[in-house]
């Protein structure tokens, strides 16, 4: 009869006492790599839904909804499509707003559960209603562009209102002259008010 070999015989005594050798998942999950992509959260406090992440996705697994009436601009992840490419986060503008965990056991048998959702209020035009952006994205400018910001007269808006200064009062018609310039405006109608007060259009 041949002997076992003392390697394996050695591997057997220790098994004995220190237990199998092989992980215990699903029962217990093995610990991912520490760059491993697994499920992708958001981090609400530094997501400012500027929307690079949808255009970025290679599998449309991102949508961006803009409620007009409620003001809010919903994002939804749909996991189920996410391929985990990790565009999303490469490409995010704040570089915090959306990252990879370590959970990578996701399977399920129903859909339901699997979107990941995120709203922040919007910013409309007050001129025609335009979506101009989030108001997180405005701020988030705002205290990149530093004292320029006050140069812009948006971000000169939003960051008087976060440092709670009251709404600037609604002028009577006729309006004063370049009474417009401190309101919301979108690009387009921003270049109008200033061509109405230049040349009288």
């Amino acid at each position: 009869m041949r002997k076992p070999k003392l390697r394996e015989l050695g591997e057997a005594i220790r098994a004995i006492f220190r237990g199998p050798f092989t992980s215990k998942f699903p029962l217990k999950p093995s610990p991912a790599a520490k760059r491993f992509r697994g499920k992708i959260e958001f981090n609400f406090d530094k997501c400012i839904l500027c929307g690079a992440c949808v255009e970025v996705c290679p599998a449309n697994a991102r949508a961006q909804i803009d409620d007009k009436i409620r003001r809010i601009r919903k994002e939804i992840h749909y996991q189920e499509r996410c391929v985990y490419c990790g565009q999303c986060v490469a490409y995010c503008t704040t570089k915090e707003g959306i990252y990879h965990t370590q959970e990578y056991d996701l399977a399920q048998i129903k859909k339901e559960g699997y979107e990941n959702a995120i709203e922040k209020e919007l910013i409309l035009c007050e001129r025609c209603g335009e979506v101009i952006t989030t108001r997180a994205h405005l701020l988030w400018i705002a205290r990149r562009a530093g004292e320029l910001a006050y140069a812009n007269p948006n971000l000169f808006l939003i960051l008087s209102q976060e440092l709670g200064e009251e709404a600037i009062p609604r002028m009577p018609s006729p309006s004063p002259y370049r009474s417009e310039h401190l309101r919301f405006l979108c690009p387009s109608c921003r270049r109008t008010v200033y061509l109405q007060e230049i040349w009288g259009y």
